[in-house]
């Protein structure tokens, strides 16, 4: 199988530069995006021959994963429980007969965490 993650910085800004062009060259089994930045019906993305699944943040042009899946999951899970985590939209879970696939969006924290080690 092949697998593709992309960071898009924004899904709806990357469409209109070729994004269906370059989806459609990796012809990946599963396609994942981080950093959509958009909300539930703010675009529509039309691709044939798969299953789509996105996780929005609550704050608009914010965070927000999604994947795309030539194959069925047998279920999807979006975040991972904690409603302070969740409303970020940083992860969804595909559970398919053998395996999981999770996509997760971890942004950089820069300098933050290499103080946190000294």
């Amino acid at each position: 199988m092949k697998f593709i993650s992309w960071n898009v910085n924004g899904l709806r800004a990357i469409y209109k530069k070729g994004f269906k062009e370059i989806f459609d060259n990796f012809n990946a089994d599963i396609f994942c995006l981080q950093e959509t930045k958009m909300q539930e019906g703010q675009l529509e993305v039309n691709i044939d021959g798969y299953y789509q699944f996105y996780n929005y943040a609550k704050r608009k042009g914010y965070s927000g994963t999604a994947i795309f899946s030539k194959v069925k999951p047998i279920n999807v899970t979006y975040g991972i429980g904690k409603e302070i985590h969740d409303e970020e939209g940083r992860v969804i879970t595909l559970e398919f007969e053998k395996f999981f696939f999770v996509n997760c969006y971890t942004p950089n924290s820069r300098k933050g965490i290499s103080k946190a080690r000294l």
